[in-house]
């Protein structure tokens, strides 16, 4: 039997930016994950929202919690596939890194401000943090990533932005966005796993918060299946250990069937290399029933907990902030850090300093600009 290798191998990167010489213990993915997570962009994770906002209950996700997750779930697939694991953990620990605060209410409303100025995407403005706005070395801006990362990072980017980053870096990570080329197979990989990771956990908060109930998820057939099958092999159990049983199940279901469609793809498509596998399509996947599954579950979340209406009220007022933090420091330059005052490219600036915000940070800044509270 033929052994392919097709996992991205650091020896083989592309390389950095600003090329260094190789660390002596650590492989170049490695290194780009202790860049990762000793960053400032990283630590700022803990105080940005998933769903909840952070006032709202010390236990529900935050987007720190959710990339440790994606990371554990991807790392988890990788080395049942025989896929780079370090890749995979350095991609899903910096995928959220450009996310703002209160999440996509927060993304949305600062992408309203930014029209007529490039808009604002939160993958490309992740790139943006670890390619320029890190300030941690004498000699460079960013954090000075491998390709590899990088074009993990950037999941989703639009042509116009695709065609610009093209500019000023031709056939780099935004070239598989002109061409219909694919990601390494370890991006490929953190995209599902970041599926997989909110929609288990988004159940646990939606249910811990109580816009969710267990009655209202047994109508969902992905959820329903493991929630049966928990109650009928443990049918005193109550409480919370239902609802864990359940989605542990789930997970592992999940998982299990990525693992084994994505083997199938791969030994249909039989790539020798990489590289092979990058041209070959995309090949990490659901099984057909799973991807089925898993998107009645998404829109049933998208439904019942997304548009909740006490979720509807906070996102509302959490754009308001966005807004108007805009429009203060439009007026206002000089309130905002040095750094950001004095660079010519005013709404980049601030669209910059706004999505680098903690959800408390943008309430303070909120109520000392306008002299009002909100979200308190």
């Amino acid at each position: 039997m033929t052994v392919r290798v097709i996992a991205a191998d650091p020896a083989q990167s592309r390389g950095r930016r600003h090329p260094q010489a190789p660390a002596p213990t650590r492989s170049e993915y490695q290194r780009d994950r202790d860049r990762i997570v000793h960053s400032t962009a990283f630590r700022r994770l803990v105080y940005k929202t998933q769903v909840f906002l952070n006032h709202e209950g010390d236990l529900f996700r935050t987007r720190l919690t959710h990339s440790l997750e994606v990371a554990q779930l991807g790392r988890s697939i990788a080395r049942s596939l025989r896929l780079n694991e370090d890749l995979v953990e350095a991609i899903a620990l910096a995928h959220d890194l450009g996310h703002t605060p209160f999440g996509h209410a927060g993304q949305d409303a600062l992408n309203e401000c930014m029209e007529g100025h490039g808009g604002f995407e939160h993958n490309l403005q992740s790139l943006r943090v670890v390619d320029q706005l890190e300030e941690r070395y004498p000699d460079h801006d960013g954090l000075n990533l491998t390709f590899e990362t990088r074009e993990g990072i950037l999941k989703h980017c639009s042509p116009v932005n695709a065609r610009k980053i093209e500019e000023t870096e031709p056939g780099g990570v935004a070239r598989r966005f002109l061409d219909g080329t694919q990601p390494s197979l370890e991006a490929q990989l953190c995209n599902l796993a970041d599926e997989i990771a909110y929609n288990a956990h988004d159940i646990d908060d939606g249910v811990r918060s109580g816009l969710l109930t267990l009655e209202q998820m047994a109508s969902v057939p992905l959820f329903a299946r493991y929630l049966a099958d928990t109650r009928r092999e443990y049918p005193d159990l109550q409480g919370r250990r239902v609802l864990y049983e359940s989605i542990r199940r789930m997970l592992s279901a999940q998982v299990y069937d990525v693992i084994a469609a994505t083997q199938a793809a791969i030994d249909e498509a039989a790539p020798n290399s990489a590289d092979d596998a990058r041209r070959a399509g995309p090949l990490v996947r659901f099984g057909g029933e799973m991807r089925a599954e898993s998107a009645a579950l998404k829109r049933f979340l998208f439904a019942n907990l997304y548009r909740h209406p006490q979720v509807a009220e906070t996102t509302t007022q959490a754009k308001q902030v966005v807004r108007e933090l805009f429009s203060a420091y439009l007026e206002r330059p000089d309130e905002l850090r040095a750094e950001f005052a004095q660079r010519p490219d005013r709404e980049r600036a601030i669209s910059d300093y706004i999505a680098g915000m903690t959800d408390r940070f943008a309430l303070r800044e909120y109520e000392r600009l306008t002299g009002r509270k909100i979200l308190a």
